[in-house]
């Protein structure tokens, strides 16, 4: 199994810069990609609670501003999934989904996109399958170890902890748009 928890990820992971330049697309899973997994139940019986990391969000905005659309395929239904994707724009939501394989056709359909502009981070079995035809697999450094053999580059930040920045990163830094965001942040 490969060290996802390296300083260096992109050392077991060559091809995956390559990959990340031609990205129009990331697709993300919630649970345990966006959040940490964890499901907060109150008393009656219902999720009360998600928390979503503030970096993430800031990824999410920063690919947007350079014309890469982010969607969400989930499986679960939330009002919290819900308002968060509101606040940062993000327009394709697809939320209680059995199958993602179809809802990710569905999205590249919808998009006029083709498997290899996209990229899918996902952390569990369930999302194998949208996974197999992305052109960059992603998988937190908490996910399932299937998941990770099957990534085409697995994060040293887990879900809810960053991951998802660390991907935007690899994207931005793909495409040549981080050296000169980090200037713009700096003036």
């Amino acid at each position: 199994m490969r060290n996802a928890h390296q300083t260096n990820p992109l050392a077991n992971f060559p091809q995956a810069l390559e990959r990340a330049s031609k990205i129009k697309l990331l697709v993300l899973d919630v649970d345990g990609v966006l959040t940490n997994g964890q499901v907060y139940l109150g008393a009656d019986g219902k999720e009360s609670l998600k928390a979503f990391d503030i970096q993430d969000g800031l990824g999410i905005k920063l690919l947007e501003q350079c014309g890469i659309k982010v969607a969400v395929i989930t499986g679960r239904t939330s009002k919290m999934v819900i308002a968060r994707c509101e606040e940062l724009g993000i327009q394709h939501v697809y939320l209680g989904v059995e199958n993602k394989a179809i809802a990710f056709e569905n999205l590249l359909k919808e998009t006029k996109l083709s498997h290899a502009d996209c990229a899918v981070m996902g952390d569990d079995w369930p999302d194998l399958q949208m996974m197999s035809k992305a052109g960059l697999r992603v998988c937190p450094a908490q996910g399932h170890s299937a998941v990770q053999g099957f990534a085409h580059y697995v994060t040293s930040r887990s879900g809810g902890a960053s991951a998802v920045r660390e991907l935007c990163d690899l994207i931005l830094k793909a495409q040549n748009y981080y050296e000169e965001l980090l200037n713009q942040a700096r003036t």
